[in-house]
């Protein structure tokens, strides 16, 4: 019963396979190769529109380098209080900007609204004084398990426009995100306004792949050169780019997000009926946040059940995550659910 991550499983056998077949005979290196040069084209046809895209292992680099390329060192970027840049980088992405600011904010249920920014925009009158507002950085799905809508970031990329910055998408769980809402790539990227994607496919089955996309591919003029000197431009670039290509072929990434999705659904179906359960935020994609009492808590953890703890105790009380992934099992789930039942 690991509820802790989608990260704590393992690859597809479709992954496993992509990677055997990029493994036969020998291929250029440093993304010459056919595999990097297909994938430009495939997601391309993806998202419906020409794109830069730039192959990555990790979310963390992928995060910080596009948000290094949107942002200058003087620059302000503006994010949810608990989005990954936040709590969970290290600070990479002001490393990797040279000291650009993060402007944490509060959002109800891990999301930005347009209000909240243009109230913290108006603390940011100084001119020289203070960082230059530069860049909006959204995570879809959010940190909570939710998932904006096309309207809503739209909303939010007009004000962007409207105020000269750019819009960043952290886009960790974009197949999720996609299989709840049932709309395409575009709609709720370079359509409603964002301009560069950190876009993830680990955590839906992918052995480490992440990717960096510019919607305008002129945008991406030096993202190559921070790439290279961060020192992420993979030798064998074709073992990441041929995961890629097998999870967008036949939209494999449907089946994996769309379990996971179910799953988490019918995790928080069933702790809707258990005694002293509450769900504390919409299930929206793989994510479900349900505050139970500490002695319960500790009962599942007994039982084998790994999961985090979203913050600390309050009135007898722990809010917890418990994250599905594309092997979550029915079994696990019934097990779960069985115990906090009782």
């Amino acid at each position: 019963m690991d509820f802790s991550s989608d990260n704590s499983y393992g690859a597809t056998p479709d992954m496993l396979h992509a990677l055997a077949h990029a493994n036969h005979g020998t291929a250029a290196s440093y993304g010459d190769d056919e595999f990097t040069s297909r994938l430009r084209a495939r997601m391309s046809a993806f998202f419906g529109r020409e794109v830069a895209v730039f192959p990555m292992l990790t979310g963390t680099a992928a995060n910080a380098l596009a948000l290094a390329t949107l942002c200058p060192p003087h620059g302000a970027i503006f994010c949810h209080a608990e989005s990954h840049i936040a709590v969970d980088e290290c600070g990479a992405s002001e490393f990797f900007t040279h000291g650009a600011k993060l402007v944490t904010l509060a959002g109800a249920s891990g999301k930005l609204s347009p209000e909240t920014i243009e109230g913290a925009l108006a603390d940011f009158q100084r001119g020289v004084h203070g960082p230059k507002p530069c860049v909006i950085s959204i995570t879809q799905a959010s940190e909570s398990g939710t998932v904006y809508r096309p309207a809503e970031i739209a909303a939010l990329s007009s004000l962007a426009r409207r105020r000269k910055l750019k819009l960043h998408m952290d886009g960790a769980r974009l197949f999720n995100a996609l299989a709840h809402l049932q709309c395409p790539a575009a709609d709720i990227t370079w359509k409603a306004g964002v301009d560069a994607l950190s876009f993830g496919a680990t955590k839906n089955g992918a052995l480490a792949a992440e990717a960096v996309v510019f919607f305008d591919p002129e945008a991406a003029a030096d993202f190559e050169y921070r790439r290279k000197k961060a020192g992420h431009l993979l030798s064998k670039m074709r073992f990441v780019s041929a995961q890629w290509e097998a999870m967008l072929e036949g939209d494999r990434w449907k089946v994996a997000a769309g379990h996971a999705n179910a799953m988490a659904e019918k995790l928080a179906q069933g702790l809707r009926g258990a005694k002293d359960a509450e769900i504390a935020c919409p299930v929206e994609a793989n994510a479900v946040f349900v505050r139970l009492p500490d002695a319960k808590v500790a009962k599942l953890r007994k039982a084998g059940a790994r999961f985090y703890d979203w913050g600390p105790s309050h009135a007898g009380r722990t809010l917890i995550r418990l994250v599905c992934s594309f092997a979550t099992t029915e079994a696990d789930i019934g097990r779960f659910l069985d115990i906090a039942a009782r």
